[in-house]
């Protein structure tokens, strides 16, 4: 038994991390390279925690980020641990000290001529102004009420204004339009590593959803998949349940059209 170590020292490297994190999402090197396009060879340094090919701490910690992000663990926490173990960010450059309140005297105030002429030259005119309003108030005029905003008259047969429409939920994946494909995901049986991309092939998501959780993806004509953990995934396409049984920490390439549900 060591002394004086405290609980983090027994927590594995940040390479160990994100390789059992990878082999516990069901996923290979191959898979992981695709998704975050960071090269194997690249990938392998990593997990047996040599940076020496990410090209400096910068890359490195942008290569820790995006493996994490695909194989479903905290990347915030690898990041700090891979910058305990080498040295640390850098420091930022202080700023420069501020001048000193003896080098910024302030002018003496000087008198403002001009403005104290603009200010007799007005109260003269308000002076002139009432007593020439006194004159007419004395003659007898009615003075007359100045034009005042109405309100706006309430419309008629007004009432509440209408609820706000509900935004649609998965349950509504009964009702897909017939002109677009719809895909649900549900983790029904243990977590899964997935990647989903539309017919441009951008991705719409990926990552590991936990047990429990569901996914929803449309598109005008076709969704991609990849699951990590094919087993645990229950499929809903358009709206019908895709009755294909596939093994625990099997992983599958799957597509599916409007035409649908069959598997791809």
């Amino acid at each position: 038994m060591s002394l004086g170590n405290s609980p983090a020292d027994d927590r594995p490297s940040v390479g160990r991390a994100l390789q059992q994190a990878r082999i516990d999402a069901g996923l290979t090197v191959d898979q992981v390279s695709t998704v975050t396009r960071v090269r194997n060879p690249i990938i392998h340094a990593i997990e047996q925690d040599d940076f020496s090919r990410c090209g400096g701490d910068v890359y490195a910690r942008g290569h820790i980020r995006a493996l994490a992000r695909a194989v479903g663990v905290d990347a915030a926490v690898l990041v700090e641990q891979y910058d305990g173990e080498h040295g640390g960010r850098p420091q930022p450059t202080p700023a420069a000290p501020l001048f000193e309140a003896e080098r910024i005297r302030p002018e003496p105030a000087r008198p403002n001529w001009t403005a104290a002429m603009v200010a007799a030259i007005v109260a003269v005119v308000g002076f002139v102004g009432f007593t020439l309003f006194s004159g007419d108030d004395e003659s007898g005029g009615t003075p007359v009420a100045g034009n005042t905003p109405e309100s706006s008259p309430a419309k008629p047969g007004g009432g509440k204004p209408a609820d706000p429409k509900p935004e649609p939920t998965d349950s509504a994946i009964a009702a897909a339009p017939a002109d677009k494909v719809t895909v649900k995901l549900t983790a029904a049986e243990g977590s899964s590593w997935i990647l989903a991309k539309n017919h441009n092939g951008k991705v719409l998501h990926q990552g590991v959803i936990k047990e429990g959780a569901s996914k929803t993806f449309t598109d005008k004509e076709r969704i991609d998949l990849i699951l990590g953990n094919a087993g645990a995934v229950q499929l809903y396409v358009n709206g019908k349940e895709v009755k294909d049984e596939f093994a625990p920490g099997e992983v599958q390439r799957l597509t599916y059209t409007k035409g649908d549900p069959q598997a791809g």
